[in-house]
């Protein structure tokens, strides 16, 4: 009984710290939470979980994390409607064929193309951002074919990995297309929000939901992400760059590791 109250214990403790950092830089917290849950209970003596078990949980994670951290983040009116609808639609659409299509796939795939992601992220969150400089945040202009194509590429890999894929979606949406800052935090939410209701979808099809570890993630989310996007609200913008850039590169640098040493 007491390992399985510590299991569930570390369990949540990763849910929470994940969720937190989620709601405060604008990511379902996949990144931080996939490696954590792969690594930390094995090496606390509690049993490994597969790629494919981890994938699917942090689906189902991200998908109430986003929405509480949305939720928090619409009263200040820095969701972009038009943004979200030219992203979100194509991230659902191949957010479920990835998520579906990954049972087929071998769990170094799955390691992988998570790893190439994350690599790609990192990149961009180092490039120069020239963002607009607007007073109304629904004025934002960009081009909604680029929105759209890199949408559904992101899609198609996030569901793959079981991320809901907004650690690229941010570094797109500052680099590519140019979108302030807190803008593309709150934004990134709603799109993550859609994009975790494909993934998570394909994830249950595919037969690799675990009910107790999910439970207790989608706990630590609903408390801890309003709470990140409370405090993000609050903090510097470049503070908020540098967090998300910090967490990325931290985690390619891991995978990368194990990858080439595994």
């Amino acid at each position: 009984m007491d390992v399985q109250v510590g299991w569930i214990v570390t369990l949540f403790l990763i849910g929470f710290i994940g969720s937190y950092i989620s709601g405060m830089v604008g990511i379902g917290g996949s990144i931080i939470k996939y490696p954590m849950l792969l690594y930390i209970p094995p090496a606390l003596g509690f049993a490994a979980l597969t790629a494919q078990e981890v994938s699917a949980v942090s689906a189902v994670q991200v998908f109430f994390a986003t929405l509480s951290g949305m939720l928090a983040y619409r009263k200040g009116g820095f969701i972009n409607k038009k943004l979200v609808l030219y992203m979100g639609i194509p991230i659902i659409a191949g957010s479920f064929l990835g998520g579906y299509g990954s049972k087929f796939l071998p769990d170094t795939a799955i390691n992988v193309t998570y790893a190439v992601m994350a690599l790609v992220a990192a990149v961009m969150m180092f490039m120069p951002k020239k963002q607009q400089d607007v007073d109304d945040y629904s004025k934002i202009r960009f081009d909604p074919i680029l929105a759209s194509g890199s949408a559904a590429v992101v899609g198609v890999l996030s569901g793959i990995v079981g991320a809901a894929g907004a650690f690229i979606t941010v570094p797109i949406m500052l680099v590519v297309l140019k979108i302030p800052t807190r803008v593309a935090i709150a934004s990134s939410l709603a799109i993550t929000f859609l994009s975790s209701i494909g993934s998570t979808a394909g994830k249950l099809m595919g037969g690799h939901m675990l009910l107790i570890p999910s439970v207790v993630m989608v706990i630590a989310s609903v408390i801890a992400s309003p709470l990140g996007a409370k405090a993000g609200k609050k903090m510097n913008v470049k503070a908020l760059q540098w967090i998300l850039a910090g967490l990325i590169t931290a985690t390619v640098v891991k995978i990368w590791l194990d990858l080439l040493m595994g």
